[in-house]
């Protein structure tokens, strides 16, 4: 350029060039119109934060406005002294901050439930999982100023939204890490993200995470809420049900080169990805780039965080000839990413949830990267 430029504005957004890079609405039956959701696109990030404008949403009910000056949080139940706690209040207490990933339990349920390998992105099928640094109260500091009663196991937590959704939360959780998040990647919580302030739960499935935060009752049973009780409790191979199944399994997924992405000649290129687990961190990840037959390590980009997305890359030169890319995540328990068929094994053949099996990615002749089964 020869000329000045335009001036800087008050809220930064991205150049045009990249106003494409956006979340991804996905299709929903028609029976559940107020259930929404909003897929992350993986394949355009680097690095391990996910930007708020782009990190994925699950809403049962819609997204709620709630005036921040009227909002509460109530804690009673089985407590010694119940309280009341205006937003104002809160954002007075201690907080610590955590950079930890989010995802739906849900996330990938297309690879879980079709018999076929749907031609979708990245985006399509792990978009329901994203990063960011989490800032918030310890709930600990709350529970305990209201007195834990004896028998108090389970707090029932329930958001303002228009369906009041609900989740049972055993009281260990909240004691040991959980959190009540006001600000995301350094700013308040976007309206999308809970504003003003939502459960924060280290490691475990999305939906429990429940944001509009305003009740926790504090009981000795959990309460089976429509939500837990239906849409959250797996169905086993062998008939058993799995329920309060909260914690996300060690997952991996190559990012780049991914469905529908094309490599347009032979020659060098960088396979990367994300790899995280609920349990803890992740301790390596191994790549495949001849359809599983042989596998190398690849490099963990630091820091390697606790239930964070950690970014894994690779070096390969592609000799234009078909092939299928794969990767698996071992995190620190020593625990391994299943393939398709031992996952298929364990649950019943209608079950989606906590899907978190290797996924393999066909690279044709053509250079044409698309969704394949192992």
């Amino acid at each position: 350029m020869r000329t000045p430029g335009r001036p800087d504005v008050g809220y930064g957004q991205p150049v045009s060039h990249e106003s494409h890079v956006q979340k991804k609405a996905q299709a929903i039956v028609p029976e559940t119109t107020g259930f929404t959701l909003w897929h992350t696109p993986l394949e355009s990030q680097r690095g391990a934060i996910t930007p708020n404008g782009l990190h994925f949403g699950v809403h049962h009910n819609g997204i709620p406005d709630i005036d921040p000056a009227k909002h509460e949080l109530v804690i009673h139940g089985l407590v010694e002294r119940p309280l009341t706690f205006s937003v104002e209040k809160l954002l007075r207490y201690p907080m610590v901050s955590r950079i930890l990933f989010l995802e739906c339990s849900g996330n990938t349920a297309a690879n879980a439930l079709s018999p076929f390998a749907r031609d979708e992105s990245c985006q399509d099928l792990y978009g329901q999982v994203s990063g960011s640094e989490w800032v918030g109260v310890p709930l600990r500091l709350l529970l305990e100023e209201a007195g834990l009663g004896a028998s108090a196991k389970w707090a029932i937590a329930e958001g303002a939204d228009g369906g009041s959704h609900a989740r049972s939360i055993p009281v260990s959780k909240l004691l040991d890490d959980g959190m009540l998040a006001f600000y995301q990647n350094g700013e308040r919580l976007r309206g999308a993200q809970g504003y003003p302030m939502r459960l924060l739960l280290p490691g475990w499935e999305g939906n429990a995470n429940v944001k509009w935060l305003h009740r926790l009752e504090l009981t000795d049973t959990p309460a089976y809420t429509k939500d837990e009780s239906g849409l959250y409790t797996e169905f086993l191979a062998n008939g058993d049900i799995a329920r309060f199944s909260f914690l996300m399994d060690v997952k991996s997924v190559i990012t780049h080169p991914s469905g529908r992405q094309m490599l347009h000649e032979k020659g060098f290129y960088e396979i990367a990805g994300l790899a995280w687990s609920g349990h803890g961190k992740v301790s390596q990840v191994e790549v495949s780039a001849d359809e599983g037959r042989t596998w190398a390590l690849a490099e963990l980009q630091g820091p390697v965080l606790d239930k964070a997305l950690t970014r894994f890359s690779i070096p390969w030169r592609w000799d234009g000839k078909p092939t299928v890319l794969l990767s698996r995540a071992t995190d620190e328990r020593g625990v391994r990413q299943p393939t398709r068929t031992q996952w298929k094994e364990r649950y019943a053949s209608h079950s989606f949830n906590h899907y978190n099996a290797v996924q393999p990615w066909r690279i044709g002749s053509d250079g044409g990267v698309e969704n394949t089964y192992a």
